[in-house]
């Protein structure tokens, strides 16, 4: 796959070694490399046979420790190296090109003041420049050295950024082809990837800025709730050896959760919607019925609010998942509870980056949600958000499998699909789901009420 010689150039750009690294997106080869210019060690990840050199898919990615290693949310950094590893994975070959300048060239102490300096309210190219340095002080010389190295004649690159383009095509890197990698937009990154669009240049569509991010704030009741959530739910799973579930929605005031059966229906405000974001990064996973994706196709991630994005999980029974859905694109892939044995539509989700978690069925047969949680908790996952549609609200209340429960109420009539249904299918028990919630409270959420009570069932 690699050709074992490695050419040195007038840098001494050479390579040293190639390891095969497997990943959850697939097996590639490591190659590290040393050169006489900045004795750094850079690197080459590197899938398939990319011998022909032509059109090969590269991302040319500066390393971010606090972005890449320790996954902050700062930045998009992270984001792009997983990204780019899928996107590469998916495509069957490509290089991604690793060079070890840290915070854009400046070093990682100095990135650490940068980003002091930045909460002290200097975008991060005012941030640089009050520490002497350039906005951005990187290079590219070993990059298209590397790409030499491989005997990569022409590229599809993997970026957001005009500078990267120009520096590498002067290096005589051939790019018939800039490949996006939109990031997701949250209170953490907003303005630093803003500040990006208008001071560097980086083409990039952005949604408006987070409410967070512009200044309105969670009040300070749920913000407390939210951060007190992760702690209950491991004393949870420790005691009772499942994960700790949330059911979570928003209704009108006169209960409806959509317009009609199919048609979606925005109801949060901004702060509201906020909190919902909150609530996710609070949660190891967040679940949903396939209904849900086949009507909204969610993307399930933490966009406006700090966290990290939980694991989606969707309940489809008799496999009718979309292979054009977002969630197969999701950062951390996506889990499918379903009852279907092993068939073509499976395959193709399979090796469209699905996992497939096949759980017997209730008397139904709807995937049982018993069996379901216990899976998940084998797989160490304490918590789960449980955010729609109905038959799946409405299933977990029945089988009593809630331990939360958060209710956003908004000021809108709208006469259409119930949020729950509780009087259908008695639970396997045969108890009624009735349960009046208990430590009660409510909060204001901007023009919404959030209700945030606990059943009084337990494990």
């Amino acid at each position: 796959m690699i050709r074992p010689e490695s050419t040195t150039d007038a840098v001494g750009l050479q390579r040293t070694t190639c390891a095969r690294i497997p990943t959850g997106y697939g097996t590639f080869q490591l190659c590290h490399y040393t050169n006489r210019r900045d004795h750094r060690e850079h690197l080459a990840l590197v899938m398939g046979d990319v011998r022909d050199g032509e059109a090969v898919l590269v991302r040319v990615h500066s390393e971010c420790m606090t972005g890449d290693t320790f996954g902050s949310l700062r930045c998009d950094c992270g984001e792009q190296l997983h990204t780019a590893m899928q996107r590469i994975a998916e495509a069957g070959r490509g290089v991604i090109v690793y060079l070890r300048q840290e915070g854009r060239g400046i070093g990682l102490a100095q990135k650490l003041r940068a980003y002091n300096l930045q909460d002290d309210g200097y975008d991060t190219v005012e941030a640089n420049l009050l520490l002497g340095h350039q906005a951005d002080e990187r290079e590219y010389w070993a990059a298209a050295g590397i790409l030499q190295d491989l005997g990569v004649h022409s590229i599809r690159l993997l970026t957001n950024n005009p500078a990267k383009i120009e520096h590498l095509s002067e290096q005589g890197i051939v790019i018939v082809e800039r490949v996006p990698l939109q990031p997701h937009v949250h209170a953490e990154n907003a303005v630093y990837l803003q500040t990006k669009v208008e001071r560097m240049r980086h083409l990039l569509q952005l949604p408006p800025v987070p409410a967070t991010a512009m200044g309105m704030e969670l009040p300070a009741e749920l913000v407390q709730r939210t951060n007190d959530l992760q702690a209950r739910a491991a004393a949870y799973y420790t005691q009772c050896a499942k994960p700790f579930v949330t059911v979570t929605y928003a209704q009108s005031l006169d209960g409806s959760i959509a317009a009609n059966g199919s048609a979606p229906l925005q109801l949060s405000g901004p702060v509201s919607m906020a909190m919902t974001h909150a609530l996710r990064a609070a949660h190891d996973a967040i679940l949903v019925g396939v209904g849900t994706v086949l009507a909204d196709d969610p993307q399930l991630t933490v966009r406006l609010a700090a966290g990290n994005h939980p694991q989606p999980v969707v309940v489809d029974s008799r496999l009718r998942f979309p292979l054009h859905a977002r969630l197969l694109h999701h950062p951390r892939g996506v889990w499918i509870a379903t009852t279907t044995e092993d068939g073509a539509h499976a395959v193709q989700l399979a090796s469209s980056g699905a996992t497939m978690l096949r759980l017997p069925g209730d008397g139904d047969g709807h995937v049982d949600l018993h069996a379901l949680l216990r899976e998940l908790g084998q797989r160490g996952v304490r918590s789960v958000m449980v955010e729609g549609g109905a038959q799946i609200l409405s299933s977990f209340i029945r089988e009593r499998l809630v331990q939360q429960v958060v209710v956003t109420v908004v000021p809108r009539l709208v006469g259409g699909l119930p949020a729950l249904d509780l009087y259908g299918p008695r639970s396997r028990n045969g108890a009624t789901p009735g349960s009046r919630l208990k430590e009660l409270a409510y909060f204001p959420a901007g023009d919404d009420l959030v209700v945030w009570g606990e059943p009084d069932w337990s494990c």
